[in-house]
């Protein structure tokens, strides 16, 4: 009886130390087999580290990358130029001429990443790994103005929907057939989402699909194509890399981690995005129909001025129409004239003879503007252009108060971001009667500068150059 049950014993000792030994051999060959891929997965950023330069994946378009003024600029461009210096390498571009070509340059390493405004999808997931999602969107249907026919997705049954061949679009709108909404999907080889906006707008086609920073941006450009309703739950946009690439994606959501802490991103994002949901429709169709019957008159001037003084011509047409709407006899409850809405102690300074002449008053005008961003030099890049336009508003002495008050809050007063935040503390007594140059309708500056920057990025967009070549940063 004892042996029978020291016999039971042994088995059991025996079953579990195999049972151990079978585990270990286990983790042994799991370890094994993910240190060989996470080796794969080192060689990609080792190759990237080794080379000096990383080489993103994108669009030729206003979203991802294009040339303004001969400068490389875009939203997504920016965001892999601070990645690429996050990692200490050189930016290299590569425009893939169509959306479909993206994926497999990822697959074929002639791309390291793909940063193109690219909806993080089930499907795709299955092709590529992606980013944390950095920025939220969701699907508008887009409509023309008038049309009071679709307002919710039910409402697209016997329509015509077109959408670019290969995208999110296509993907919700097939779910939105299977889900008994009989509507037609036309597919379009690679025609950019902006362009089918444009159509809606010029009542060429009746509807189309876009994510909602696309389609709010494109306000702006196309005031008649309006957001009728969404389509989908909120998705993500995110970068994507090649299936082995983890520690690229690692140090890709460490990057994104970091620039939503330091407000680097909010800098980028701002820069394209800023007031997005600023839409007056009267407003801007005003702006549009001016630009061709007021603006020709002046722009020659206009150029000529910007060009003396290093500002781009566009900045100083949307300023005198924020100031003027292009009217030269123009007059403000405060006695400013003109153009460019000059006081006449500043004219007189300046030499301005006639302050109602169109070529006096601009000329003045950029010449008084040129004064005050020379005086704030400390503030760098676009802190200087918006500290110097709020000057131009509401007087350098107001901008001096809300820097000290900066100062005093522990904020950077070279920043505009710093000064968005002091500016409106000026309306309250608290504050004012503590500065040096009192009282400030602190708000105004503000709405100035983001109305300027509504109107300069519509007459921006004229300018934008594409192309469809490698490019190095």
């Amino acid at each position: 009886m004892y042996r029978s049950k020291d016999k039971i014993n042994f088995n059991k000792k025996s079953a579990c130390l195999i049972l151990a030994i079978m585990a270990v051999l286990f983790i042994f060959s799991v370890c094994y087999c993910g240190c060989g891929k996470e080796q794969n997965s080192n060689n990609v950023l080792k190759g990237i580290l080794k080379a000096g330069e990383i080489t993103v994946c994108t669009r030729n378009n206003a979203h991802c990358y294009y040339l303004y003024r001969g400068q490389a600029m875009g939203f997504e461009y920016e965001l892999a130029k601070a990645f690429a210096d996050y990692l200490g390498v050189k930016l290299k571009v590569r425009i893939a001429e169509k959306w479909e070509g993206m994926i497999p340059a990822l697959t074929e390493r002639t791309s390291s990443f793909i940063a193109a405004s690219m909806t993080i999808m089930p499907q795709r997931k299955k092709l590529v790994s992606f980013s944390n999602g950095y920025m939220p969107i969701q699907q508008y249907i887009i409509v023309h103005r008038n049309n009071r026919s679709i307002r919710c997705p039910e409402d697209l049954a016997g329509k015509t929907v077109h959408v670019r061949e290969g995208t999110s679009y296509e993907e919700r709108l097939k779910l939105l057939k299977n889900k008994g909404i009989n509507l037609e999907i036309k597919l379009h080889d690679d025609l950019p989402t902006e362009e089918l906006i444009r159509q809606v707008a010029a009542e060429k086609i009746e509807v189309t699909i876009a994510d909602s920073n696309i389609a709010l941006l494109n306000q702006r450009y196309y005031p008649k194509a309006v957001l009728a309703c969404p389509i989908s739950e909120q998705e993500f946009l995110g970068w994507a890399v090649g299936r082995n690439a983890r520690n690229l994606l690692y140090r890709i959501n460490c990057f994104f981690t970091i620039i939503k802490k330091n407000g680097k991103f909010n800098e980028i994002y701002n820069k394209y995005y800023a007031n997005i949901d600023d839409f007056d429709y009267v407003d801007l169709r005003a702006y549009h129909r001016r630009l061709k019957s007021r603006l020709p008159k002046y722009k020659e001037i206009i150029m000529q001025a910007a060009d003396s003084h290093g500002f781009d011509w566009r900045l100083i047409a949307a300023q005198i129409y924020q100031e003027s709407h292009f009217n030269p006899n123009a007059l403000s409850y405060a006695g400013a004239k003109g153009l460019m809405q000059l006081t006449h102690s500043t004219a007189r300074s300046l030499g301005v003879k006639d302050i109602l002449d169109p070529e006096q008053n601009i000329n003045a005008g950029v010449q008084h503007l040129k004064g005050l961003y020379n005086y704030f030099e400390k503030a760098k890049g676009i802190n200087r252009l918006f500290v110097a336009l709020a000057a131009y508003n509401v007087g350098q002495g107001h901008i001096l108060d809300a820097r000290n008050i900066a100062r005093e809050m522990n904020l950077d007063p070279n920043k505009w971001s710093s000064l968005s935040t002091t500016l409106p503390l000026l309306i309250y007594r608290t504050h004012y009667k503590k500065a040096t140059y009192g009282y400030c309708k602190g708000t105004e500056p503000i709405k100035y500068i983001n109305k300027i920057m509504i109107y300069y990025d519509i007459l921006k967009r004229q300018g934008i150059e594409y192309n469809n070549t490698y490019a190095e940063s």
